[in-house]
This record gives structure tokens, C-alpha cells and sequence, in this order.
């Protein structure tokens, strides 16, 4: 198994999520926030 670090994960982009229009309530928990109309994931 490869460890992957959360330096790598931020570099690579994984944090950014979809665009705030396509809401979905069940990903609520995991949305650290928004920026520029994109959602972040929070890791």
C-alpha cells in the first residue's frame, strides 16, 4: 500500500469539489467551505 501525505493531497488538488450550485445536503459534513464558487472538501 502506498502512503500518501496531506501535503501530496493538497498539491494534487483532491480538496476541491464540485461547483456550489450542484448542491447535495448529504455531503454537508464533509464541505470545509467555499471559494470562488467551488466547494471545499475537507480532509
Amino acid at each position: 500500500m502506498v502512503n500518501v501525505t496531506m501535503k501530496e493531497l493538497l498539491e494534487s488538488g483532491v480538496h476541491f469539489g464540485h461547483e456550489t450550485k450542484r448542491w447535495d445536503p448529504k455531503m454537508k459534513p464533509y464541505i470545509f467551505g467555499a471559494r470562488d464558487g467551488i466547494y471545499i472538501i475537507d480532509l
